[in-house]
């Protein structure tokens, strides 16, 4: 089932879909796409766009009738407007419901009001819940709730730890992320955190002790189905990224229109 958008979000897709001349269930389809991945890319099935298609931040867009350009024109343009929205954080999910517990009383999340997440999941005895648009990630262990800021990452990658705090790993855009050098928002650990002191606290003549966090020599995660996609969204990069510059040989007049759309069509066989 999938999660329903605030009424600002939906506001802002149906000022998009105006702005374009299609249909808002069209852009409600297409935004549900590209939240997997903060507004990223966007791997989508949608009638109105003709069918199949993909997009990734950068330039690349791909219809089912690739020699359509005015498809591709707007499709293009749905998706960089709602990225932008997403990235602004004007396209959010609205907080799940509350449920019913045993008690009779209500209870929400394990991860609490942090929202909606990118992504969840378990390892063990380890919980994880990833929302790379407020910059928090919320991990449960023995019951215990630790939420981390982020910081700048934007987490895609999860895999299994040996050793260490968790049982999990996470990686973002600048490789293995370290959870020991992330803030602590809640969580029992919270008191483990460097204190810092202030420029106050000289003239006071009181000098505190900055304690500096624990690193861990980097462990190498397990292969498992997250890292097999962030393998496979490199390697679709990857070709995408040959298909335009030979576009760009095309356009130069080094390559013919034939012998250009032989060797797409050869490097889409290989996705």
């Amino acid at each position: 089932m999938n999660a329903i958008f605030t009424d600002a979000s939906f506001q802002n897709m149906t000022n998009v879909a105006n702005k374009y001349g299609v249909s808002t269930n069209a852009v409600t389809d297409l935004t549900y796409c590209l939240m997997g991945s903060n507004g990223s890319m966007a791997q989508f099935n949608i009638a109105e766009l003709g069918g199949g298609g993909q997009w990734m931040q950068g330039g690349m867009t791909m219809v089912g009738d690739m020699f359509n350009n005015n498809l591709k024109y707007l499709v293009d343009g749905l998706c960089v407007d709602l990225s932008n929205l997403i990235h602004q954080g004007a396209i959010q999910y609205k907080p799940l419901p509350k449920t019913a517990n045993s008690q009779g009383g209500f209870s929400g999340n394990w991860w609490g009001d942090l929202g909606f997440p990118n992504s969840t999941g378990s390892q063990n005895d380890t919980s994880y819940a990833i929302f790379n648009n407020i910059h928090r990630l919320a991990i449960q262990q023995n019951g215990k709730v630790t939420i981390f800021d982020t910081l700048d990452h934007n987490i895609g990658g999860v895999g299994q730890q040996q050793g260490g705090n968790y049982s999990v790993s996470f990686t973002s855009q600048y490789g293995n992320v370290n959870l020991n050098s992330l803030p602590i928002i809640s969580g029992e650990n919270k008191q483990q955190q460097p204190e810092v002191f202030h420029n106050n606290d000289l003239q006071n003549n009181v000098v505190e002790t900055s304690v500096a966090p624990i690193m861990e020599a980097p462990v190498q995660p397990v292969n498992n189905n997250n890292f097999n996609n962030n393998n496979n969204s490199a390697f679709e990069e990857d070709i995408f990224g040959k298909i335009e510059k030979l576009a760009g040989l095309k356009d130069k007049g080094i390559l013919s229109v034939e012998e250009f759309e032989n060797k797409k069509i050869d490097l889409l066989s290989r996705l």
